[in-house]
């Protein structure tokens, strides 16, 4: 059967081939939004990139449009409208971006491809919005954000939203959540609480605007942070008919083998059985277990922090690895990450060490790995559930990813990714959230136990490592029987995990 085929305006050199099934997530050249299911493509080998949803293949090239009576538009390609950024500057969302524009050369006249319709259809909409074609002042009634343009209005409904308002999916699967969530903007599903948290971004929400939200968990989440690539769960729900699995646990769990093999077992006290030798994915040789306390500072080869029992060893070299570390899944899914990690022994470098992702220290131990991504994470950080409970502050933490920077209150460093109280305003970072409880120092006698308040009221704080000024409001490293107390990159150094 011949292919449908299509020649486009602004690709001469190909005709645009049509394909039923497109499964790449690739983004659309005309309205740069992604592209899945029926499309436009260039099948040729030089720009198999080339694509475009059905509707943007097959605008007119031409338009007269009521807010521009005077002449006709002419359509043309972004590659141009980026060349003269100023003048291709949208009168209607008054943005310039890659997307196919109407222009009037003339008049110096430009409407986005997207802004140029003159009736719009919103996905969790029932009704046809229309633009309103005078410029006004207006509140957004999805966003909550003021905006000056032509709003597209509900007549039926009073519903007044931006035009960009317009393109938010109907419901959306973020990684931190098992159910769907679906958009509202009507208070009236939430249930009644005296105030509402992100439970992406751990920021307050609106309640009165537009939000996603899943009704069987009470669960709530910003327009902006559901669909942000880093939260979103890499799932096509445009698969799933309406109705289909609504309340239902999507299954996104990974299929995990184990990291060893079982040489030898025996019989707890409790029945259960015990691994004694195993051969692990991580070494050459055969780990023997043992529950016996180690002298000489040696470090798990896993999580790179201090063995402790219960342990495996390797009789032949200075291997050690934490039963927890031994018993790690091969894959796992995280909720850093929208794609299922990998456990790899050591990154592929040329030093063996790697940067990790959340916590942002080097490490030369194992490592959960995206391949798609090049996104790292460590043990440690890898095991931090989503909501932390730790010494260091009386109330739960939860995970928080946003676009900006959010300040430490253990060691003022600003990062994306904190645990925010919802109750105080204290926020803490992977770095600080993965702190050893005690750590020892050198030839120093007695080990150093993390604090987390200023060990007196005197007013002057020092480290007597380095005798510099602490901040008594920063966690510190301090022996009591010397009364000794010490920055915790002092004590710890400045690449603690490096084996």
């Amino acid at each position: 059967m011949e292919q449908q085929q299509l020649l486009h305006f602004c690709d001469s050199k190909h005709p645009l081939v049509y394909r039923p099934d497109y499964r790449g997530g690739g983004t659309c050249c005309g309205c740069q939004e992604s592209v899945y299911g029926p499309i436009y493509w260039c099948k040729e080998g030089e720009c198999p990139w080339y694509c475009h949803h059905i509707s943007c293949a097959e605008v007119p090239l031409g338009l007269h449009h009521p807010l521009h009576p005077l002449h006709p538009l002419i359509l043309f390609d972004e590659k141009t409208g980026y060349l003269e950024k100023e003048k291709s500057r949208c009168q209607v969302c008054n943005e310039s971006r890659k997307e196919y524009t109407y222009r009037c050369y003339r008049c110096d006249f430009n409407l986005h491809m997207k802004c140029a319709v003159l009736q719009l259809e919103a996905e969790f909409h029932d009704h046809p919005l229309t633009p309103f074609w005078r410029w006004i002042t207006f509140t957004c009634d999805i966003c909550g954000k003021e905006g000056k343009g032509a709003p597209n209005v509900c007549l039926p409904c009073g519903f007044c939203i931006h035009r960009r308002c317009a393109s938010f999916p109907r419901r959306v699967k973020v990684v931190r959540h098992r159910h769907p969530l679906h958009i509202t903007h009507s208070s009236l599903e939430l249930r009644e609480s005296d105030s509402r948290f992100c439970q992406l971004c751990v920021q307050k929400v609106d309640t009165r605007y537009g939000l996603y939200y899943c009704s069987k968990c009470d669960f709530v989440a910003h327009l902006n942070c559901a669909i942000d690539e880093r939260n979103r769960e890499d799932i096509n729900l445009l698969e799933l008919k309406d109705g289909e699995n609504e309340d239902e646990e999507l299954d996104q769990s990974v299929e995990s083998a184990a990291a060893y093999k079982v040489k030898k077992i025996k019989v707890g006290e409790d029945g259960t059985e015990i691994a004694t030798e195993i051969e692990h994915f991580s070494h050459e040789h055969d780990l023997k277990l043992t529950d016996e306390e180690v002298h000489n500072n040696e470090k798990c080869d896993g999580c790179i922090r201090a063995i402790f029992p219960p342990f495996y060893s390797c009789a032949n070299c200075s291997f050690f690895l934490h039963k927890s570390c031994a018993n790690l899944p091969m894959q796992k899914r995280n909720p850093l990450h929208r794609h299922p990690l990998t456990l790899l022994p050591k990154p592929f470098s040329w030093r063996n060490s790697f940067w990790c992702d959340a916590c942002f220290e080097l490490s030369s131990g194992f490592v959960y790995r995206c391949y798609e991504c090049d996104f790292y994470l460590d043990v440690q950080c890898s095991l931090v559930p989503e909501i932390l409970t730790h010494e260091g502050h009386k109330h739960q933490l939860i995970l928080s990813s946003t676009s900006f920077e959010q300040s430490c209150s253990s060691c003022g460093d600003r990062r994306n990714l904190v645990f925010r109280c919802t109750t105080c305003e204290f926020a803490l970072d992977f770095k600080c959230a993965t702190l050893p409880q005690t750590a020892r120092f050198k030839q120093h006698e007695h080990p150093f136990a993390l604090s987390y308040t200023a060990e007196d009221d005197s007013g002057e704080y020092y480290c007597d490592i380095c005798e510099e000024e602490r901040n008594p409001n920063h966690w510190y490293y301090y022996c009591a029987d010397c009364i000794y107390p010490a920055h915790p990159k002092c004590i710890l150094g400045e690449s603690p995990y490096i084996k």
